[in-house]
């Protein structure tokens, strides 16, 4: 290697520059390797390399390996990792003589990837997978295929996430999976109260999300609780969830029931208890950051700080809000913790009494928060009312205290001829004496009785 680093250094600049040959030698197995023998020289493409799977049958333009004698190209075969050669394809630096292993792979195709002629999803479809035994299988299907193979397995069902759909865009999925017309069209409009009904074999559960929107100052139009929508149509072997706005995204839920085998071996209830429980955490997510903003109200109220009406009516308004999705959810839980649903197999019943008892936690907790700020509220207003009446105190007692010269001044402005006073040589000094004392002595009683 110091032989060659010598060799560079004495080469001119311009040779330097120049772009290095980089020559490809593929060598079959069980081949000997020799560095003088290279049969193939690669030149660089000018349009960059793909290099693609397979069964990715998109056209392309491929490795051209220009034989040295002939000239004529040939193109050059990429495999994947089943059926790649037991020696690596080596690159031979021109200068450097030794060869260096490189690997080229393709990658898998990512499940849920829509493979060439496959059957399209509608563009409001997030995912769609088929589980059996609890166990997501691999690979991109169509959800009435998938429907389809869920029905003719053992224990299998099918979880399709939708997003915000049309009429249109549900209609063909609502006849695949035989939903009742109108749970359909609760789920395409959204803006329901949280609610559970059943429909022969198919139970319609609507649920309400919540988050709280960070901001650094809460103000009369800061947006404090943003809320949504999940409607969930539960069957023997599938499960839909419709979402509307983005309160609560689903992506995380779906990675970590992948990772509970044991909890989706229980079938779609299990995706029921996933969604619900996420959802509710995000409400005690919410109630903390509610309960710091009604500190910071409650702080601006008892202090010398001046506090806004409004800005404690529109945190009242929000949690008003907030209150429409949390209170709701108790009865449709209770109904599936009581046995009222006979499809909810017993161990995920125990499993929604553990998200019953959190929602009763924030119902309560929504409860307190509202009955402190209406008393926070009214303690806003008598502030506001003291401070009025203080204020009228003060001006009343200066507009007392100058009601004494005013009099005064008054009295001896008449233009009466007969007014002994007008003519005394000490009468003007006297009667700014006067004023003064009264007006002092005025001045002093209004200060001890705390008026001014």
């Amino acid at each position: 290697m110091a032989d060659e680093k010598t060799a560079d250094e004495q080469m001119p600049e311009s040779a330097q520059a120049r772009p290095k040959v980089v020559r490809v030698l593929v060598v079959p197995p069980g081949d000997e390797f020799v560095p003088d023998a290279l049969p193939v020289e690669a030149e660089r493409p000018r349009e960059p390399l793909d290099v693609r799977g397979e069964e990715d049958t998109r056209p392309t333009r491929p490795l051209e390996v220009l034989d040295e004698a002939s000239r004529h190209p040939a193109p050059l075969v990429v495999l994947d990792e089943a059926s790649r050669p037991t020696r690596p394809l080596e690159v031979l630096d021109e200068a450097s003589r030794h060869p260096a292993p490189l690997e080229v792979r393709t990658s898998p195709e990512p499940d849920g990837a829509e493979p060439d002629g496959a059957p399209a999803h509608p563009p409001c479809v997030v995912d769609c997978a088929l589980y059996i035994d609890g166990v997501r299988q691999p690979g991109y299907r169509h959800y009435a295929e998938a429907f389809a193979a869920a029905r003719e397995s053992h224990n299998g069902f099918v979880w399709l996430g939708v997003h915000e759909p049309t009429e249109e865009e549900f209609a063909e999925i609502a006849e695949t999976f035989g939903l009742h017309p109108l749970a359909v069209e609760d789920a395409v409009k959204a803006h329901q109260r949280p609610k559970l009904e059943r429909y022969s074999d198919m139970t319609f559960v609507v649920l309400k999300t919540a988050r709280y929107c960070d901001h650094d100052e809460l103000t009369v139009t800061s947006e404090v609780v943003e809320t949504g929508d999940v409607m969930l149509f539960i069957g023997a072997e599938y499960v839909v969830s419709v979402r509307h706005k983005d309160a609560c995204r689903l992506v995380g839920v779906r990675a970590e029931l992948d990772e509970r085998a044991d909890l989706l071996r229980h079938g779609p209830w299990a995706v029921f208890h996933g969604i619900t429980d996420n959802i509710v955490d995000r409400y005690e997510e919410v109630v903390q950051a509610i309960e710091d903003d009604i500190d910071e109200v409650e702080n601006g109220v008892f202090s010398r700080q001046a506090t806004d009406v409004q800005r404690i009516y529109h945190l009242r308004r929000e949690l008003l809000e907030f209150k429409r999705a949390v209170v709701p959810l108790g009865r449709p839980l209770e109904m599936l913790v009581s046995g009222q649903v006979p499809s909810v197999p017993l161990e995920i019943q125990r499993y929604i009494r553990d998200i019953a008892d959190h929602q009763q936690r924030v119902t309560d907790s929504v409860a307190g928060f509202d009955d402190l700020l209406t008393s926070i509220l009214q303690a806003d207003l008598a502030q506001i009312g003291i401070q009025q009446n203080n204020d009228m105190r003060k001006i009343s007692s200066w507009v007392a205290i100058a009601a004494v010269p005013t009099m005064i001044a008054g009295v001896y402005g008449m233009n009466f001829e007969h007014m002994p006073e007008l003519h005394w040589r000490y009468g003007y000094g006297v009667v700014l004496l006067l004023m003064a004392t009264v007006c002092g002595g005025l001045y002093r009683g209004f200060r001890r009785s705390g008026w001014l």
